[in-house]
């Protein structure tokens, strides 16, 4: 199943609205930062590990930095998809890139039909 950032962003607009907290939705997305620090530094070497499946553990952790960064965006009312649109359009300029993220949807897109 394939999750859109517009649904997921709905879903934690439902879950959090009403009663949630930026300072404490991003206290939590710190955690996590730590959280995928920590299994980074496992994967490096740099730090002892008894973890069987690391590449898990390091996908588990995004999510979770992404499950707060989004639900963070959710309870303010902020667009993530639109924004990411723009502001790759104007990082797309900035950097020379041949292609934005817009025009790549749009091109994947016309591959399927």
């Amino acid at each position: 199943m394939k999750v859109s950032i517009d649904e997921f962003q709905a879903y934690l607009a439902d879950r959090y609205g009403g009663w949630a907290n930026e300072q404490g939705l991003f206290m939590k997305l710190v955690e996590e930062i730590g959280e995928v620090a920590e299994v980074i530094n496992k994967r490096a070497g740099n730090k002892p590990s008894d973890e069987n499946d690391l590449q898990e553990q390091l996908g588990t952790e995004l999510v979770d930095m992404m499950h707060y960064i989004v639900a963070i965006a959710a309870i303010n009312n902020i667009d993530l998809t639109d924004i990411m649109i723009e502001k790759d359009k104007r990082a797309s300029v900035k950097y020379h890139h041949e292609i934005n993220l817009e025009s790549f949807l749009s091109e994947r897109k016309r591959d399927k039909v």
